[in-house]
């Protein structure tokens, strides 16, 4: 594969840049900065980026219908309307372990958002499913950070990201249930020590994710065979999600929390938003 070349898109500086979202109808990126709890909305076309100041972490935004986005807030998952910048909370969880809230999320072809958390003690994390009839369910047990997930090109495997062990997982997923079942590793990447990230799938299927502490994006099969790496000016990138009018283009949410003075001047850029030319296209997302 050729080696596409990043370019600085949003001079963010945020502190954890995460979650892109491309929105096809607005052709526009929504973004978060979890700790400055903000979701972002950038125009590549006039380089504008406006935000909503919300109350709690903002881990993971989704599409939603009638000019709103679903938001994952702390222990809360809340509609934001992009209009009136109202945020009506939908449903409140009550963590199993303290010092835990949301983190990456999704929506599958059903609608149904599935939501990871982060706990700050090994395996007291978890994955839900939280359904348009609003109700939530546990899906799996025993994560740490729960990150990056998606769906193969046929629907028929679910991955998962568990950063903190460096490992990402796949699922034999039933679509018409929602559930998963038969976890097994499709990618390790304990021995080099970057923690894989969020991650988006192509049109052919591949895995791209965002390594932390490793300068780059990486793409791996669907066998979990690596494929490439884009290098990045940034040490922590976040997230990543394909956009632009062909979904040819592939932006990227970087962070400059717990970066020492001197990471922060080797990476400069850290905490703002790239994007690279592809040779592949991305797929559209599912809304909530």
């Amino acid at each position: 594969m050729n080696q596409p070349s990043s370019q600085n898109v949003l001079n963010a500086r945020a502190r954890l840049g995460e979650c892109p979202v491309w929105d096809a109808d607005r052709q526009k990126l929504f973004w978060v900065d979890v700790y400055n709890y903000r979701v972002h909305e950038f125009d590549p076309a006039t380089g504008k980026d406006r935000f909503f100041e919300l109350d709690a972490p903002t881990s993971a935004i989704v599409l939603a219908k009638n000019g709103r986005i679903l938001v994952a807030l702390g222990n809360r998952i809340a509609l934001l309307d992009l209009e009136t910048g109202d945020v009506t909370t939908l449903h409140q969880v009550n963590f199993p372990y303290s010092n835990t809230r949301f983190n990456d999320g999704k929506c599958d072809a059903q609608g149904r958002f599935w939501i990871g958390s982060v706990s700050e003690e090994p395996q007291q994390a978890e994955l839900y499913r939280y359904d348009p009839d609003g109700s939530l369910h546990v899906m799996e047990t025993g994560l740490t950070i729960s990150n990056g997930l998606g769906w193969s090109l046929d629907g028929s495997t679910f991955y998962l990201t568990d950063s903190a062990p460096h490992l990402i997982y796949a699922y034999d997923f039933d679509a018409e249930a929602g559930t998963i079942r038969d976890r097994r590793v499709l990618v390790d990447l304990s021995q080099e020590g970057v923690e894989p990230d969020g991650l988006a799938i192509d049109s052919v299927g591949n895995l791209w994710s965002a390594l932390w502490n490793g300068w780059c994006v990486a793409c791996f099969s669907p066998t979990g065979e690596e494929l490439q790496r884009i290098k990045l000016p940034v040490q922590c990138p976040t997230s990543v999600a394909f956009g632009g009018a062909e979904l040819t283009e592939l932006y990227i949410t970087s962070a400059s929390v717990g970066l020492s003075q001197k990471e922060i001047q080797q990476g400069f850029y850290a905490g703002d938003v790239f994007r690279c030319a592809m040779n592949v296209s991305g797929r559209l997302i599912y809304s909530f």
